[in-house]
């Protein structure tokens, strides 16, 4: 019987590992060179897209915007970073315009205020007096506005001088007066204490200034510092400071009363800011007539015994 002939196996579809086995040296090089140049290529642009996605936020801002800027991010939970030189803030480019609305609508950025350090940076060499006297202007709104925001209540602030040219003929009919804007902090106001420690600040920073010319303003408009009264009564400030205090201390201590056995006596805290309104007075006056008699003498009671 005869010998079956002899069967080769011959793989028709060569693994890989085989086929790297088949090549020879310089194949491999050139294979190596290959993949890591996609490698490369793969690492820059991600770096490249990662780059595009960050867009500007601000730039150029004040120390003080700009911590209360990150504050604001990190509690909205925006990713973001800085520039080169921490000179910009950047965010993801689809989140920079609603990320500046929602800045906007807590009063972000506020801006720069600029004091003193204008008389610094200005070219005084052909500067006219007029360009000094507003220059100096300028510096001083630009300080009174620093020390009124550094208030705990207040979180902005502008400042208006009105200061005519002091000259021989004018002095003394023309006198200097301020305007202040302030904007008040989420559930804090002005008490008389303090806008009375404004007026006094601003009056005392410019020379011959009296303190009934300086107006205080909210941010909506409403006058805050009343007009001066034109009696003579010099205690009546005093008087009415102490009777809003027995105001608010009185509502305090009655919504405590009703809030305490509910929620109990550590778990509620009141605080009242009471106006009052005096504008208005009332007097009672009690009148004698004189009587009829040369001496003009009024008898208020009589006795008969």
């Amino acid at each position: 019987m005869p010998a079956a002939p002899a069967i080769s196996t011959i793989a028709l579809n060569p693994t890989l590992g085989q086929k790297l086995a088949a090549m020879d040296r310089a194949q491999k090089m050139r294979l190596a060179l290959g993949v890591a140049l996609l490698v490369v290529i793969g690492i820059v642009g991600l770096v490249m897209g990662r780059q595009a996605e960050w867009r500007v936020l601000y730039a150029d801002l004040a120390d003080k915007d700009g911590g209360a800027i990150v504050a604001q991010l990190t509690q909205m939970n925006v990713p973001y970073q800085y520039a080169a030189g921490g000179g910009a803030i950047l965010v993801p480019a689809d989140k920079v315009y609603d990320t500046r609305l929602r800045l906007a609508s807590q009063g972000l950025p506020k801006g720069a205020v600029t004091g003193y350090e204008l008389m610094d940076t200005a070219n005084r060499f052909g500067m006219t007096q007029f360009q000094e006297r507003l220059t100096f202007q300028r510096g001083l709104e630009g300080e009174l506005t620093r020390s009124i925001q550094a208030l705990s209540s207040v979180s902005s602030a502008r400042v208006h001088l009105a200061l005519p040219n002091q000259n021989g003929f004018f002095r003394d009919q023309q006198k200097p007066s301020a305007s202040v804007v302030v904007g008040m902090n989420a559930g804090r106001s002005l008490d008389r204490s303090q806008l009375a420690g404004i007026i006094h600040l601003v009056s005392s920073s410019v020379p011959e200034m009296d303190s009934k010319a300086v107006s205080v303003l909210d941010d909506t408009g409403k006058l805050l510092s009343t007009p001066p009264d034109d009696g003579t009564g010099t205690g009546s400030d005093a008087q009415q400071l102490q009777r809003v205090q027995q105001m608010e201390q009185l509502y305090s201590s009655r919504i405590m009363d009703i809030l305490e056995p509910v929620v109990g006596r550590q778990n509620v805290r009141a605080q009242v800011s009471a106006e009052l309104d005096f504008s208005q007075t009332e007097s009672t006056s009690e009148l004698f007539k004189p009587n009829q008699t040369p001496d003009a003498s009024a008898v208020r009671s009589q006795q008969v015994m």
